[in-house]
């Protein structure tokens, strides 16, 4: 019993004391036992991905009794495992293509009004990362969970067109001729 209260007054407080607003989503449930000598032991794991709609995301699982623990597990794993994703506006820099497993996912930039063309647990992790305006394939196995590492394995590859042109040794306008169009958008959209 004492346990019980001692735990649950743990978790009021973390919740209390959270930094920023994340967008929290669940991507995937799955009902879980383990044998044991007097019988199975029931139990859920989650697949849950969280961004600030920004730039920022991160996916993790948590496994619980109850769904609700598994969630919190989950978040908790996902807050941990944020990463940076490079933008363009609303979109990506450049096309990109992961393979997680057998699941291969490949993401292409699109002009503004495209929308996200995405499918479940490529959508989430796009729209928590703020990416609006995007084109999507997957390819090889459609779990889930695959797609969602696979999807943030593409965000780890994408490259700030600035930091490529310096390695290169080049102009930004040599490299990519649309760039300083794009980013004066950036600023202009910032500052209405």
């Amino acid at each position: 019993m004492r346990m019980q209260q001692r735990s649950s007054g743990k978790r009021d407080n973390r919740q209390q004391g959270d930094g920023p607003q994340l967008d929290v989503r669940v991507i995937r449930t799955n009902k879980v036992s383990k044998t044991h000598k007097g019988g199975k032991t029931m139990s859920w794991s989650v697949m849950v991905v969280v961004g600030d709609n920004k730039g920022k995301v991160g996916v993790g699982m948590g496994k619980a009794r109850g769904v609700p623990d598994a969630i919190r597990k989950g978040e908790e794993a996902a807050r941990k495992n944020m990463i940076r994703v490079p933008m363009i506006g609303l979109t990506i820099p450049h096309n990109v293509e992961a393979k997680v497993g057998t699941a291969n996912v490949i993401l292409k930039p699109a002009s503004p009004g495209t929308g996200v063309k995405a499918g479940s647990a490529i959508r989430a992790c796009l729209e928590c990362a703020g990416i609006h305006n995007v084109l999507s394939k997957s390819l090889g196995s459609r779990n889930p969970v695959n797609m969602a590492y696979a999807t943030i394995e593409a965000f780890k590859a994408l490259v700030v067109p600035e930091d490529l042109a310096t390695r290169r040794g080049l102009e930004v306008s040599e490299l990519v001729p649309w760039l300083a169009k794009a980013r004066k958008e950036e600023e202009d959209n910032a500052t209405h």
